[in-house]
């Protein structure tokens, strides 16, 4: 089953009155790369949840994030007084260099609406019990982000073989103009020589004119294409996390499809080799993506 590594996934909990919420996302990574960006995992349950995502999601770029919505009766935020003196003081200083009388009835409202006045107090610590339930939600999100994933390898599977098949479809393309090329090839080298009045041994020259189409000759190119094609079709259908594979698999494809090229000596050849890259460039890019 391909499975991309970009995905979403969410879930949530209640502890009480409050309501806990876990979104996980992902986009593609060449390793396990997970960050925790919320405080309401405890720190020595980290390197449970690291492993169990790694286990799960195997790798990618991957940001869980936790928030927490109290219930309207309990959510009364109070004043961090610290916060509030230090600025009343400051409030006070800079009316003195100014020169301005600040009365104590204005400096309440002014110091009110400075920024981290009010603090939202929140649970520290869980139990035992506490944090399974939160471990539940978090292993929900887990599996709604792999459901995505899933969902959206199918789509990328369906779009990389249709690519692969583009590509084989090109090189019966290039076939057409095979024997044309040749001619063509023989048709210059014998008007060349009629232009230079050359009359060489007729035996000598059909030997190197062999040995000059022999070089312009792409079939072994043609053969191992179809053969990279093939392997790429297998290792995406048997594999379970095919994407490094695949990546390799389209650098040797791109070998045998620029060989083709450089030998190719036919605009028409050419035209259907520039396809050829075009649809192998959109396959290194969505196997960065399959995991």
């Amino acid at each position: 089953m391909v499975k991309s590594m970009t995905g979403y996934g969410k879930a949530e909990c209640s502890l009480g009155p409050d309501k806990y919420i876990f979104e996980i996302r992902s986009v593609n990574g060449k390793t396990a790369d997970i960050s925790i960006k919320t405080g309401i995992v405890p720190r020595e349950k980290e390197m449970e949840v690291r492993q169990y995502i790694a286990g799960v999601l195997n790798r990618g770029n991957i940001d869980l994030f936790a928030t927490v919505e109290h219930a309207e009766a309990v959510s009364a935020r109070t004043i961090n007084m610290d916060v509030a003196v230090n600025y009343a003081e400051q409030l006070r200083q800079l009316a003195a260099r100014a020169g301005v009388k600040l009365a104590d009835e204005d400096m309440v409202p002014s110091v009110l609406r400075m920024p981290d006045i009010f603090e939202q107090k929140t649970q520290d610590s869980f139990s035992e019990e506490q944090w399974q339930i939160l471990y539940g939600a978090l292993k929900e999100a887990v599996a709604s982000l792999d459901g995505f994933r899933t969902k959206e390898g199918e789509s990328l599977r369906r779009d990389v073989l249709s690519q692969v098949d583009k590509i084989e479809s090109y090189v019966l393309e290039v076939e057409k103009y095979e024997k044309e090329r040749i001619d063509a090839v023989r048709q210059r080298i014998d008007a060349r020589m009629a232009e230079l009045s050359f009359q060489p041994d007729k035996e000598r020259i059909e030997q190197e004119m062999i040995f000059y189409i022999e070089k312009l000759d792409i079939n072994e190119e043609k053969v191992r294409l179809r053969q990279h094609c093939k392997y790429f079709r297998e290792t995406l259908e048997s594999e379970p996390y095919p994407g490094r594979k695949l990546g390799f698999i389209a650098q040797e494809m791109g070998r045998e499809i620029n060989t083709m090229g450089s030998k190719a000596n036919h605009h028409e050849i050419q035209k259907w080799v520039v396809r050829m890259k075009d649809e192998l460039e959109k396959i290194k890019e969505q196997s960065l993506n399959i995991l």
